[in-house]
């Protein structure tokens, strides 16, 4: 296995981007979107796991995240961030021709999944969407309100704080979280935020349009995007495969709770399952 860094003239600014390749010549690759406030560096045990189980897996910083350029959390707009998901996508089938495709997103990174993939028909033998924010407990009636002014006239002022104890039941996974430069620790900036209400609202009206086999994962206690976001896909996605996998007890990183085994070896079976022609 080995490990690539790069970099693309995104739309925004310039993004970075890393991929965990296999031994080998890759089954499929995987286009892995993280969430808000963090970087794709976190998800390196991941990519680990899915390259030594023979996926070329390619992860993107977004704007105003890790080692990319922007102003701190500021992700500028969903539109981008699908644009560039698109982009790395391109790059990781340009890479290994031929071979199918799959979408992994988790939480922010979940919702620029699900825009990608409802706003046009999208090539891919399969989506993978973890702890999807599509019911959203942040944030308090007055903050929600006042979020889309904020967005035109202070863009960077936070509005939205992420508790990093809801992330993980591992203290460990906490503690790494809170000490890492790359994650951003201050309040959500009111841009991303409003971004994230405003898509999520738009995601689920677009549901019915999807056609790729889905798999949905979710923490039954994620306290930073409600586990009936996993219902909302279940009931409306247009795909005829829809498969939910519900966590009891989980928070909202479910590849980082102390049961990450069993949740990266369902994603692993799933994702073998649906490589077609092979």
């Amino acid at each position: 296995m080995t490990t690539d860094t790069g970099e693309f003239a995104g739309h925004g600014g310039r993004i970075a981007w890393r991929a965990w390749q296999p031994d080998n010549a890759p089954r499929a690759v995987v286009a892995l979107v993280h969430g808000a406030a963090e970087h794709s560096g976190r998800y390196e045990h991941l990519g680990d796991a899915l390259a030594g189980a023979g996926f070329a897996v390619y992860a993107l910083d977004h704007i105003g995240h890790g080692r990319s350029d922007g102003t701190s959390a500021n992700i500028g707009s969903m539109q981008a961030a699908a644009d560039n998901v698109a982009t790395l996508l391109e790059l990781a089938s340009a890479a290994h021709p031929g071979v199918p495709r799959f979408l992994l997103g988790h939480s922010m990174g979940s919702l620029v999944v699900l825009h990608l993939a409802t706003r046009a028909p999208i090539d891919v033998a399969g989506i993978v969407v973890s702890a999807p924010p599509l019911d959203i407990p942040l944030g308090n009636p007055v903050q929600r309100m006042a979020a889309p002014l904020l967005t035109r006239w202070a863009p960077n002022l936070g509005v939205l704080t992420l508790d990093s104890a809801a992330i993980s039941r591992d203290p460990e996974v906490v503690r790494a979280y809170d000490d890492d430069p790359l994650v951003f620790r201050g309040k959500l900036p009111a841009r991303t935020a409003v971004e994230i209400l405003q898509h999520a609202a738009l995601v689920k009206q677009r549901l019915g349009t999807l056609t790729a086999p889905l798999l949905v994962l979710h923490g039954s206690a994620d306290e930073i995007a409600a586990p009936s976001s996993a219902d909302v896909i279940e009931h409306g996605a247009g795909s005829a495969e829809v498969s939910v996998r519900r966590y009891p007890g989980l928070f909202h990183e479910v590849f980082n709770e102390p049961e990450r085994a069993q949740v990266i070896g369902d994603l692993t079976e799933w994702l073998s399952t649906h490589i077609t022609g092979r």
